[in-house]
């Protein structure tokens, strides 16, 4: 599986679950049908900035305690599909929180580097969703 596939699957886990051990990412990561191993683990973490405190591995505060980046433009593609536009790095860390915040018209995400494609059934629930994506924003 791709690389920001992987990345996106280690922030949930780390959002979700209280884990100390980069073998314990590993072996959930392999259930979930990622070929891992523990030097992909570790550069992961660290490209991801996630770092181990009290015992556990923690999300980076900049990106989950903040309100979603100032920098990000979303555009209209069509009628299913919302393009978000994030500062390099960033799109994998937006795309958790945005679908942290369980927006009820969005089917799905999938995020690269720096943009997000945001999948919605229609036009009217498009228009929605980029609403409430730019109060979580604010």
């Amino acid at each position: 599986m791709p690389k920001h596939e992987r990345h996106k699957a280690i922030l949930e886990l780390v959002s979700r679950r209280r884990i100390g051990r980069q073998d314990e990412i590993a072996s959930i990561l392999w259930k979930k049908g990622f070929e891992v191993t523990q030097a992909s683990i570790s550069r992961d973490l660290e490209e991801l900035g996630i770092a181990k405190v009290a015992g556990r591995y923690t999300l980076p505060q900049k990106s989950f305690d903040a309100p979603l980046s100032l920098s990000l433009t979303l555009t209209a593609a069509g009628d299913n599909l919302i393009v978000a536009k994030s500062a390099a790095g960033m799109a994998s860390a937006l795309a958790v929180k945005i679908d942290s915040a369980k927006i009820r018209d969005i089917i799905g995400t999938v995020a690269g580097d720096d943009t997000i494609f945001i999948a919605v059934a229609d036009a009217a629930a498009q228009k929605a969703v980029i609403k409430r994506i730019l109060e979580l924003r604010d």
